[in-house]
């Protein structure tokens, strides 16, 4: 964000804002466009990050504000045309999941959809409570091999040494009981937004920031770019779009959404305090 502030020459707190407006402007957009998705099956996984610190460090650090702490990003995406049908940002608690699954049913137009997910607890009420009995609903967990370096404090990923599938609900159909998916949507997530990179100081510092990120990266994958497999966007390829958007028809929304401001004058720096 400094960067571009340097590069355009204008404030901090005008890209701030800029920000702000394209993340509720992709917010209103997604909840506007992305509905009545014919959806046959449906991944759906969280990702983890966090804001201003995390969350062993939140209680010594200096003035964290609401919302500080680990971040969850729960995402729901149509196997068949990759479409980021729902998600949502928040903690890891049930709560959080039954929201998730309360907006997946509200944007699926199929009469029966088949939904995988990990082996998370919060999954299963959530699930059962949105749908009832009107999906297949099936979980997989994976069982991963201990790394003796992993416990000496080495950071690096563990190796997966098996996977069973879990039948919870109606009949859905083995071959398709994955979360490979969702799971390289979340690698895209953490590779294209420099807020989730690991190991750095590029993490957000306010949630309502993260969240507005996040809206716009959405909305550039639904809608703006080509999947290299399906040679369309998403949006294409699930029918809630029926052209190619580009990022200019983004900010032409966004400039529709936000109300001109006045005419600012010349940025006057203040004299240091003594």
């Amino acid at each position: 964000m400094r960067s571009i502030s340097r590069v355009a020459d204008v404030s901090i707190n005008t890209v701030t804002k800029l920000l702000v407006d394209a993340g509720e402007t992709c917010l209103a957009l997604h909840d506007e466009l992305v509905r009545d998705v014919k959806s046959e099956r449906v991944q759906i996984d969280e990702i983890w990050s966090f804001c201003y610190a995390k969350a062993k460090n939140v209680a010594d650090a200096k003035a964290a504000p609401d919302g500080a702490g680990d971040v969850w990003t729960w995402t729901a995406l149509d196997a068949d045309s990759k479409l980021m049908v729902s998600y949502f940002v928040g903690d890891r608690s049930g709560e959080s999941a039954l929201i998730i699954a309360d907006d997946l049913r509200d944007r699926v137009a199929s009469e029966r959809v088949q939904i995988t997910t990990d082996g998370h607890n919060a999954y299963r009420a959530a699930m059962e409570e949105a749908f009832g009995a009107d999906a297949d609903y099936a979980t997989i967990e994976k069982t991963y091999k201990t790394d003796p370096a992993a416990a000496r404090g080495r950071y690096s990923p563990p190796i997966c040494t098996g996977v069973k599938k879990h039948t919870v609900e109606g009949n859905p159909d083995q071959a398709h009981i994955s979360t490979s998916y969702v799971e390289r949507s979340n690698l895209s997530i953490r590779m294209q937004n420099r807020r989730f990179t690991r190991l750095t100081n590029a993490f957000s510092k306010k949630f309502e920031n993260h969240v507005h990120a996040l809206a716009l990266y959405f909305m550039f994958y639904n809608f703006v770019r080509v999947h290299k497999t399906l040679r369309m966007s998403p949006a294409l390829a699930a029918g809630v779009s029926q052209t190619l958007w580009t990022m200019e028809d983004i900010a032409n929304r966004i400039e529709a959404r936000t109300a001109k401001s006045a005419k600012r004058g010349p940025y006057k720096k203040r004299a240091p305090k003594a």
